[in-house]
């Protein structure tokens, strides 16, 4: 590496988890000043002991009188004044012994304290410091140039080197491999094609690779990172203002259990006793420790909670709200089937409506070029594309005028059919047409996300009660939607306006959690207890008033994040119910005169020990998924990628089902029938057969037992079932046509292996692949935040951004949807 690459690699901090001996050096002196105290009293010393424990008590009073002035002064009034009462009154009857020990135990809090919230923050602390502060820029002429990364903006050219951080947002010049742990928490390698949106912050863990910028460093996914990970530590934890609120009740409490105990045995020695073991470092330390553990885990998790107070709030939730697209829904569509006019060719069609659309920044534009590159199909460069707002875009493909967006005139049958399958089953329709007419449809859905029915029902078990679906689509396809993830209530057609009424209602009724992802949900965001914006598919402006964004595009992690927000709330509570418990009960055996200053302060520091410790206790636990080994999840992305050429497949079955229903004697009917045939036995039987043998037995541990997998077993018997009859009519055609008396039987054997194998691949992409970290509906897709995603998403968003955002093309197909048949284009 040359003298300016090594320069561009930022500095990375050296022994960032080696013990900060400054943060245990207070603690380390008091105790060996405690320590010489009671070697000078053995040595007979009795007068130069207590004057050593007196300094120390001396020490620890007078930082903590002057901190509880400044509260006072502010009118202020927390449970520190205990401390400072208990130090005050052992050096007023001369307990110096109990004074010196409440001294180290008031320190021992504040290292463990320090020690824990450092602990606890690592994570966020390791975003900002591997921040990148520099970028290798090409110029003009070609050179190499060192640039501060606020220099670099949309459209430069960058050079990122062997295990540098990508600096900005930005396209690959070339196939890169990367490691994108820091963003989305995925430890395997990625690889990255020539093209691919790659988001700031993850690391060039190959060869040096060229990258145009997308974005400022200022908007870069890492930024917003960094900006969320800043606000996070730099907020108080909500039981630290819990414990003052406590203090109204504990210290009169405290202050009238002393002065009864003095009044009542005449023994002022009694009254110190109870401070002493009242001083309060269980509601102090502990339950910040437990909220600030919290934000650590959760960041970890891919959700960066901006501060405690909004974990502790996600912590007791009772209601969800949820938008549909983009939350719910993958949010970027997707194509469901191609129809085609009689005899004509499914792949030439996409392939005709992929090139046009090369040049079109729409969101549906996209998708077209994004499913034909994935079958394989060889675009042509398009001339003559021009692109009319709400209708669509002309081009010429080969020599030939092609159209895609709107249907002119009146339709065809076929086409007519296929928009009515298109309205019912809830998809969008892109026309695609030349000089004489239609020649096919592409028909697009917005797929469920594989997770989001886990993820209801992990949020049921976390203690929701109420889950409702927010969105402006149309109330069919809310109610489909509403049935395949499972919540109790679908709000169709909803306005901005009337998201943020149905926030406030029930948020008047229960602490209540919006989660969204558009620019039109960012006013229900910011009016519930706690808004959830998904970071790496959604808009700035949800994102920037969210309390928490997810940074990876999988909204199971939002059920991890409810789930370790409970966990840590209830340690806190756990915490500071026995801390304080144990601390009232030695008060009243003090109190009673049993319990002297010097054994009531060791008593005290035992039980801060022990319930700071328990704290510590939510930096693990609560989760209820199971982590998935390295090999199982390995598998679990060969299979998911291979469920496109199933869909593949599943497209040329349904054409086949159509055909022989309409014309049985067509001499095309039975070769059509043989290549569906043949491409079942080659194709689909084998996946099936390989995940029975490899796939499902490697998931009894993830799932719990190898029982789990059965029905799904039994999914693929019937499958193949199906694949053998349709052979057997085959066999029995022979060369000649169908006979009628084959057709019914055929018919059900067709469709009915469609409605299997659809229902079939639903159900594992549901209960099997969103298992692996790896997002199974779009495996290179990549996160980001505050709208900015890696990966497909922010290839969407570099076309021409989502559709809830930038508009459909054709005007009122659903804000929230991608629009009604024939609306968007």
């Amino acid at each position: 590496m040359g003298r300016e690459q090594r320069e561009c690699v930022p500095e990375r901090p050296v022994g960032r988890h080696r013990v900060d001996w400054r943060e245990w050096a207070p603690l380390t002196l008091l105790t060996l000043a405690v320590l010489l105290g009671a070697a000078l009293r053995l040595a007979g010393r009795r007068g130069a002991g207590d004057l050593v424990w007196a300094a120390v008590t001396l020490v620890a009073l007078l930082p903590a009188a002057r901190a509880v002035l400044r509260q006072l002064w502010r009118r202020q009034f927390g449970v520190d004044v205990i401390a400072v009462l208990a130090l005050a009154g052992a050096l007023v009857v001369r307990e110096y012994l109990a004074g010196a020990v409440i001294a180290v135990m008031v320190a021992t809090g504040r290292a463990l304290e320090t020690y824990a919230q450092r602990r606890a923050t690592r994570d966020l602390r390791a975003l900002l410091e591997r921040a990148p502060r520099q970028a290798r820029r090409r110029t003009v002429d070609g050179r190499i140039e060192v640039v501060p990364l606020d220099r670099v903006a949309a459209g430069d050219r960058l050079l990122v080197g062997p295990g540098d951080v990508v600096p900005v947002d930005g396209t690959l010049d070339a196939a890169a491999t990367l490691d994108e742990s820091a963003v989305t928490g995925e430890s395997q390698l990625v690889e990255r094609g020539i093209g691919e949106q790659v988001a700031s912050g993850v690391v060039n863990a190959g060869a040096a690779v060229g990258l145009r910028a997308t974005r400022s460093a200022a908007e870069s996914t890492y930024a917003g990172i960094v900006r969320l990970a800043e606000e996070a530590t730099a907020r108080k934890a909500p039981m630290v203002r819990l414990a003052d609120r406590y203090a109204a009740a504990f210290v009169p409490f405290t202050l009238l259990l002393a002065g009864l105990a003095w009044l009542l045995s005449g023994q002022f020695v009694r009254a110190v006793a109870v401070l002493v073991v009242a001083t309060p470092c269980p509601l102090l330390l502990a339950t910040p420790i437990a909220i600030v553990s919290g934000l650590s885990r959760v960041a970890r998790r891919g959700v960066l909670v901006r501060d405690g107070g909004s974990l502790e709030l996600l912590g007791r939730a009772r209601t969800l709200l949820v938008d549909k697209t983009g939350t719910l829904t993958a949010g970027k569509p997707r194509a469901a089937e191609t129809v085609v006019a009689p005899g004509g060719d499914r792949d030439e069609v996409l392939r005709l409506a992929a090139s046009v659309e090369q040049l079109s920044p729409h969101v549906l534009a996209v998708a077209l070029v994004r499913q034909a590159r994935e079958r394989g199909l060889a675009l042509a460069e398009p001339s003559d594309v021009t692109e009319e707002p709400g209708r669509g875009v002309d081009g010429r493909v080969d020599g030939r005028r092609v159209r895609v967006g709107q249907l002119a005139g009146d339709p065809p049958e076929w086409a007519r059919l296929a928009r009515e399958r298109a309205e019912l089953a809830g998809w969008s329709t892109v026309w695609v047409s030349d000089e004489h007419g239609p020649l096919g449809a592409v028909l697009l859905e917005d797929p469920v996300r594989p997770d989001a029915r886990r993820t209801v029902r992990r949020l049921r078990e976390a203690g929701l009660t109420r889950l409702v679906m927010l969105t402006g689509d149309r109330p069919r396809t809310a109610e489909q939607v509403a049935r395949a993830v499972g919540v109790d209530e679908a709000l169709a057609q909803c306005s901005p306006q009337e998201k943020v009424a149905r926030v406030k209602a029930e948020s008047a009724r229960a602490v209540t959690v919006m989660v969204g992802d558009g620019v039109n949900d960012a006013p229900a965001l910011a009016a519930a207890h706690v808004g959830v914006a998904m970071g790496a598919t959604g808009a700035t402006a949800s994102a920037d008033v969210a309390d928490a964004v997810l940074t990876v595009d999988r909204l199971d992690r939002l059920a991890d994040a409810v789930e370790i927000a409970r966990y840590a709330r209830r340690i806190a509570v756990q915490s500071a119910t026995v801390g304080m418990g144990l601390a009232v009960l030695a008060m009243l055996f003090a109190a009673a005169g049993r319990l002297p200053p010097v054994g009531g302060a060791f008593l005290q520091e035992g039980i801060d020990v022990l319930v700071i410790l328990n704290a510590l206790r939510a930096l693990g636990g609560g989760l209820r998924r199971r982590d998935v080994p390295p090999a199982t999840r390995e598998l679990l992305d060969r299979y998911a990628g291979e469920h496109a050429r199933v869909r593949d497949v599943l497209g040329r079955l349904r054409d086949t089902a159509d055909l022989v229903a309409a014309r049985p004697e067509a001499p095309e009917c039975l070769p059509a029938l043989r290549g569906t045939h043949r491409r079942l036995t080659d194709e689909v039987l084998p996946h099936e057969s390989a995940e029975e043998q490899q796939l499902y037995p490697a998931l009894a541990g993830p799932l719990g037992s190898a029982e789990a997998t059965s029905t799904m077993s039994r999914g693929h018997v019937e499958i193949r079932r199906l694949v053998d009859r349709i052979g057997a009519h085959l066999a029995q055609a022979a060369d000649g046509p169908l006979r009628p008396d084959q057709v019914p039987d055929l018919l059900a054997s067709l469709y009915g292996l469609d409605a299997v194998l659809r229902l079939h691949l639903a159900q594992e992409e549901e209960d099997y692949f969103s298992l692996d970290p790896a997002d199974p509906a779009d495996p290179a897709g990549g996160p980001g935040i505050d709208g900015r995603a890696g990966g497909e998403s922010a290839r969407d968003r570099a076309a021409g951004g989502r559709a809830d955002e930038k508009g459909a093309r054709g005007g009122p197909g659903g804000a929230d949807a991608h629009g009604a048949a024939d609306d968007d284009r």
